[in-house]
C-alpha cells in the first residue's frame, strides 16, 4: 500500500492576484459569524500572500504586531483594520443589507 503524505492547505498560497484577494475577502465577510474572525483570518492570509514585511512598513506596525493583530486571538481596532486594508490596496465600502 502506498503511503500518502498530506500537505497542509494555506489560502495564502492561492491568492495570486488582486481579484482573488477581493473575492476571498468578500466571501469571508459574507460568512463571518459577526465577531470578525473570518475577516481577520482572510486579511492575515492576504497579508502573508502580499509580503508581511512590506505591509509592516506601509502600516507603520511591526511584523510581530501585524501577526498578533491578525491572529485568531487578535482583536485589532478599526484604525488598525483601516491601516491594513489600505496598505493592501483595498478600500472598505458599505451597502444596504437586506434583513
Amino acid at each position: 500500500m502506498t503511503e500518502h503524505k498530506l500537505k497542509s492547505w494555506d489560502a495564502s498560497d492561492h491568492l495570486e492576484d488582486r481579484e482573488d484577494m477581493i473575492l476571498y475577502l468578500n466571501a469571508c465577510i459574507e460568512e463571518d459569524p459577526g465577531d470578525g474572525s473570518l475577516i481577520r483570518a482572510a486579511l492575515s492570509d492576504i497579508a502573508r500572500a502580499q509580503n508581511m514585511s512590506r505591509l509592516a512598513d506601509e502600516t507603520g506596525m511591526t511584523r510581530a504586531g501585524l501577526y498578533k493583530a491578525l491572529s485568531p486571538e487578535g482583536n485589532p481596532g478599526f484604525d488598525t483594520m483601516l491601516k491594513i486594508t489600505r496598505a493592501l490596496g483595498l478600500s472598505l465600502h458599505f451597502d444596504q443589507h437586506a434583513h
